[in-house]
């Protein structure tokens, strides 16, 4: 019935075109199938009639990450990663698509394009991040009337990493990142391995080792304050004596107590892991290996306090003490 209103050309390149003009709206799109255009056309035409398009901003998708990426991005932990992100997106085909025009195929088939690239892992944070910018866009902009990703399937959660740190790789990465026990991490690089030894003792995000400042630090209280935190609330570690004797070995030549960016430590730390010849490690899984050493020293709900869990199922994740281990403790 719609075929009144829209028409539907086979082009050369094989692909189908459809057209729509209804109420001084046009709209335009090609589909790999006819079925796909004739389905999209009714989708519009319905859209037209109930004046869905007389709200939303004829842009291109990118305009509204690059809006996301700018306004609200800075007021994230991660920023920097983000953006990153989100520039990536943007030279992506999805970006290319008008707001007006934007539906579920086009997330389904950004799913799938990436699925051959990524992990399914990176395709749900990735997910995470277009959904919560275009629900801002939705309730904060005014941009989109609703969210079409809102009925795509994600794919399936990669199974939890069960990775630990054994005191072989750590006393290897440590010799590769130039750490020395006995005399003041002089390099970057050393305190690199610093910083690796202070995650394993508190269960700080390298963010959070890099951010410590002298002054969130009481050494005589044995506490570490960190008025910023990835979920957006404040807590406070306790110190063992091996994280103030790492803290003692730093100069205060610089507001931060380990001088570090997050950068410097995510690139020497992948560096130092190439040469030490150890498989599939990341800095973040002295996190982990934090959690699950604690985990045998103090009660779940003050573990979830140390590390900052809300969520106690989340922390589950980071818990890897294999059941041999469990074994030898009971």
């Amino acid at each position: 019935m719609f075929l009144r209103m829209a028409s539907i050309r086979k082009k050369d390149n094989g692909s189908y075109e459809a057209m729509v003009s209804r109420k001084g709206v046009r709209r335009s799109r090609s589909f790999r199938t006819k079925a796909q255009a004739a389905a999209w056309a009714v989708d519009v035409e319905r859209d037209i009639l109930s004046n869905k398009y007389s709200g939303i901003q004829n842009r291109p998708f990118a305009d509204l990450l690059q809006q996301y990426a700018s306004k609200v991005s800075p007021t994230k932990r991660g920023c920097r990663w983000e953006v990153l992100r989100i520039d990536a997106m943007c030279r992506d085909p999805i970006a290319a698509v008008m707001l007006p025009d934007l539906s579920s195929v086009d997330f389904v088939d950004f799913r799938d394009r990436r699925l051959k690239v990524v992990s399914p892992g990176t395709v749900l944070r990735e997910f995470n991040l277009l959904n919560h910018a275009i629900n801002v866009a939705i309730d904060e902009w005014g941009w989109l009337s609703e969210n079409p990703l809102k009925s795509v399937k994600r794919p399936k959660p990669p199974p939890a990493r069960d990775r630990r740190l054994s005191q072989d790789e750590i006393d290897r990465l440590l010799y590769a990142l130039g750490y020395e026990f006995d005399s003041n991490p002089g390099t970057v690089s050393a305190r690199v391995g610093a910083a690796m030894l202070f995650a394993i003792e508190t269960a700080m995000r390298a963010g959070e080792v890099c951010g410590l400042t002298w002054r969130d630090v009481d050494l005589d209280a044995r506490v570490a304050f960190l008025p910023k935190t990835k979920n957006g609330f404040s807590r406070k570690v306790p110190l063992s004596a091996e994280a103030i004797r790492l803290i003692g070995q730093m100069d205060k030549c610089s507001e931060s107590v380990f001088n570090l960016q997050t950068s410097q430590v995510d690139v020497l730390f992948r560096k130092a892991v190439k040469r030490s010849m150890i498989d599939d490690l990341h800095f973040h899984d002295t996190r982990a290996e934090a959690i699950t050493r604690l985990a045998a020293k103090v009660d779940i709900l003050t573990l979830a306090r140390i590390s900052g869990h809300r969520d106690l199922r989340q922390l589950q994740i980071y818990y890897r003490e294999s059941m041999e281990d469990v074994a030898k403790r009971i």
